[in-house]
């Protein structure tokens, strides 16, 4: 477990460190994360490695909105009047992704041929 720990990381590290020292307009994690996308492609045994802490961390992954929830609550009085424009921000956001979801879904069901005729 540790050495999956390490290795999720070190890559954080990594694209941290790149990010800063090259001036790239990404954030660090997620060029370290792009980064452990190609070392999971390439080597088999890190896959087997990482995949206990991975499942452990996925199946963890709810506790990780309880900041933003206790952020939230904590500002409610600053967020009080902007409700209409969040409501609206948060409504059609919701329905943009599911239209954007349902289309992918027919899109990739037609392309494969999958499609329900």
């Amino acid at each position: 477990m540790i050495h999956a720990l390490l290795a999720i990381l070190a890559c954080q590290l990594i694209g941290e460190a790149s990010t800063r020292a090259l001036a790239l307009p990404l954030p660090g994690p997620v060029l370290g994360m792009i980064l452990m996308v190609i070392a999971l492609q390439a080597s088999a045994r890190l896959r087997e490695i990482l995949r206990p802490i991975a499942q452990a961390i996925l199946g963890h992954m709810s506790l990780l909105f309880v900041p933003a929830g206790v952020g939230v609550v904590g500002h409610f009085a600053a967020l009080g009047g902007q409700a209409g424009a969040l409501a609206a921000a948060i409504i059609g956001s919701t329905v943009l992704a599911i239209t954007v979801g349902a289309a992918c879904f027919v899109a990739v069901a037609n392309w494969t041929g999958n499609a329900d005729d």
